[in-house]
């Protein structure tokens, strides 16, 4: 249990947080879900609709810090493969 003052409020903010951080990355897992469906059943339209939300939600949770901006650069790099392989 944290002693000091800083340490009660730096654990309360690390909660809040991990909150926040877990529902950007759980929506991020089902947008890209969606785009390997959409993919998979072969419709170019949805399959772009589906990498635009994608890639749209990476840029957010880089800027947020909730994900690398390398680590979102790689995903979106891997995106662009769906959508221009056709």
């Amino acid at each position: 249990m944290a002693n000091t003052k800083s340490a009660i409020k730096a654990a309360r903010k690390a909660t809040r947080l991990t909150t926040r951080n877990k529902g950007v990355k759980t929506r991020l897992k089902t947008l890209h879900k969606k785009l390997l469906t959409a993919e998979k059943a072969g419709k170019l339209e949805d399959t772009k609709v589906a990498a635009a939300a994608y890639v749209s939600a990476m840029d957010k949770a880089t800027k947020s810090g909730v994900v690398h901006k390398n680590a979102a650069a790689r995903a979106k790099s891997h995106v662009a493969k769906f959508v221009f392989a056709k």
